[in-house]
């Protein structure tokens, strides 16, 4: 069963939607609502996006990316997922002076399980990931962003500076995501 952390995005509702429609079981809990010790009744991992900083919810969602990766669990982190993963195993982000927001057209850089080829994505993020910790690898990039896609090198762990869950190709992401 996949556990879907509703970080407080406002495409978060999008995300579920299609789950729903691709017939993938999920649940959905908010972090400060999350019993850390029900992760062990789940099998995969989405961490979604937020609309603003709480030391609380970077605490929880650090400790959901260190169990998954202990327990060598799925996880895919959505815009702030992905960052928080960065952080969480030494890496920086940075705010960029314009927010991004909108189409982007992104390049696979290293074959993976969960993209090919390009992706046109949709992208809504006032940070980015600036540095990348040595066990996170970059996958895809654009010419706004270095780190599109990011992947644990050794583990079935991976972030998304972008939104898939508000694209066609972002929806295959997420499919390939939770199918492997």
């Amino acid at each position: 069963m996949l556990l879907v952390i509703d970080n407080g995005s406002i495409y978060t509702k999008n995300l579920t939607d299609f789950l729903t429609k691709q017939n993938i079981s999920f649940e959905t809990q908010i972090p400060r609502l999350l019993d850390l010790s029900s992760l062990e009744n789940y099998d995969s991992f989405i961490l979604s996006g937020r609309r603003k900083n709480d030391k609380k919810i970077n605490e929880i969602n650090s400790k959901i990316i260190t169990y998954s990766i202990k327990n060598n669990i799925k996880l895919l982190g959505i815009c702030y997922g992905a960052e928080i993963l960065a952080l969480t195993l030494g890496g920086t982000i940075r705010k960029l002076p314009l927010t991004q927001n909108g189409i982007e057209k992104i390049t696979i850089i290293k074959d993976n399980l969960i993209s090919s080829n390009y992706l046109e994505v949709f992208e809504s993020h006032g940070f980015e990931i600036s540095k990348l910790p040595k066990v996170l690898i970059p996958l895809a990039e654009s010419k706004n962003c270095r780190y599109e896609i990011i992947q644990h090198k050794s583990k079935p762990i991976f972030g998304t500076q972008f939104h898939p869950e508000m694209s066609s190709d972002g929806h295959e992401l997420i499919k390939k995501f939770c199918l492997f």
